[in-house]
């Protein structure tokens, strides 16, 4: 048995059946091609099928947003911060202004708490259909993502109509929203609500009792509670993993302490499995209370007097000087701002704490010992975004 060097990586070189000598294998999964909305390298070491080691590779798309913030005054830097995680854009707004909202002593009206809130779970919706509709199609379904897409659009006709943006809503505001809602926006919200709701079985029954996406998911995978704690996973992927944590209910913001307190519609949805199907499941259920949240959301809103959506702003503002952590929970686990203010119209400092980058740096605990034909179902089901890992 002989050991080779090659690219820093060490390999063992050994004599296999009939005296021919073997070694392990490097692969190199992706990156794809740079026009795509994200690339992700993953460096495997095979032996045969089996996958001995992998490491992943990040930052093909690194655009430094942490000191692009300090450059720009507090309207300006939630054009930013929709695109790290494009599929929550309106959830990534809500750190920031939150966070200056903390420091300047500013109390927000009710109608723009409560329409925050609102906004905040029809873009969880919106998330979690997109990862409900493409993961299958990574394992060879096509259908699902029609149904998903179906149901998107429902969701983000409303979001369109009331922000202006399909993806980048820039909707948020330093003391409430940008504009009032428009006229008869409540009730639109309750159709779509309520078309997604009573569609959501069509996609559920494609996925849910599939025996070719059981076969596929059911035991492959495991991310134990241990390790999901050792690398700060958090969401959906660590509550298929037993940790029962979600900061609406556990350090609830906006609306969230009357949302998910006893009979509320909230509750956390966990699963102990800590599989592929388990985190599957997790963002099925959790879709259908994300509606149950946003039709509570719009029953509040209806019985709220007029009033204003937002606290008059001065010109220029400036946060006083202090510092503040500002945490929310995104559809894709735990994001966090970090925000040190001098007094004056920029942040001096605005760290960034994103999902995704704990969720994948798990993968190197993950994906040795499994088998090559099982890390795509893995990869597939760690629900991440790449820009929202390399920011």
């Amino acid at each position: 048995m002989t050991e080779a060097t090659t690219r820093g990586q060490e390999l063992t070189v050994g004599i296999g059946a009939g005296e021919l000598a073997t070694a392990d294998m490097v692969l190199n999964i992706g990156p794809q091609h740079p026009a795509t909305h994200g690339v992700l390298r993953l460096r495997v070491v095979v032996d045969g099928e089996r996958i001995v080691s992998a490491d992943p590779v990040i930052g093909y798309m690194h655009r430094g947003a942490e000191k692009l913030f300090e450059v720009r005054d507090y309207r300006q830097i939630t054009v930013l911060t929709n695109r790290h995680d494009w599929l929550s854009a309106f959830a990534n707004e809500l750190g920031v202004v939150m966070a200056a909202e903390d420091l300047l002593g500013m109390e927000v009206p009710e109608r723009a708490v409560w329409a925050r809130t609102l906004l905040a779970e029809l873009n969880r919706v919106l998330n979690h259909l997109m990862f409900l509709g493409s993961y299958p199609l990574e394992l060879g379904a096509i259908t699902p993502v029609f149904y998903a897409f179906r149901e998107r659009e429902e969701v983000q006709a409303v979001m369109e109509e009331a922000s202006g943006g399909r993806m980048h809503y820039m909707f948020n505001r330093v003391g409430g929203l940008y504009q009032d809602l428009p006229a008869g926006w409540l009730g639109r919200v309750t159709e779509a609500v309520a078309a997604v709701r009573r569609r959501l079985p069509d996609l559920e029954h494609l996925i849910v009792g599939n025996e070719i996406l059981e076969a596929r998911t059911r035991g492959v995978g495991v991310l134990p509670r241990d390790l999901v704690l050792a690398h700060g996973v958090s969401g959906p992927i660590a509550r298929a993993g037993g940790l029962d944590l979600d900061l609406r209910r556990d350090a609830p913001y906006l609306a969230y302490a009357e949302l998910f307190a006893p009979g509320g519609p909230g509750r956390v949805v966990t699963r102990t499995a800590g599989d592929c199907l388990a985190r599957l499941e997790v963002l099925l259920e959790q879709t259908r209370v994300s509606l149950d949240l946003a039709d509570a959301c719009v029953a509040r809103l209806a019985a709220l007097p007029r009033g204003p959506i937002n606290v008059k702003l001065p010109k220029v503002l400036k946060v006083p000087e202090g510092q503040v952590y500002c945490a929310t929970e995104n559809p894709l686990g735990l994001n966090g701002y970090y925000l040190v203010s001098r007094g004056e119209k920029t942040p001096w400092r605005l760290k960034l704490r994103s999902a995704s980058f704990n969720n994948v740096s798990v993968l190197a605990e993950m994906l040795p010992g499994q088998l090559i034909s099982d890390m795509v179902a893995i990869l597939g089901s760690m629900f991440f975004v790449v820009g929202d890992i390399d920011r």
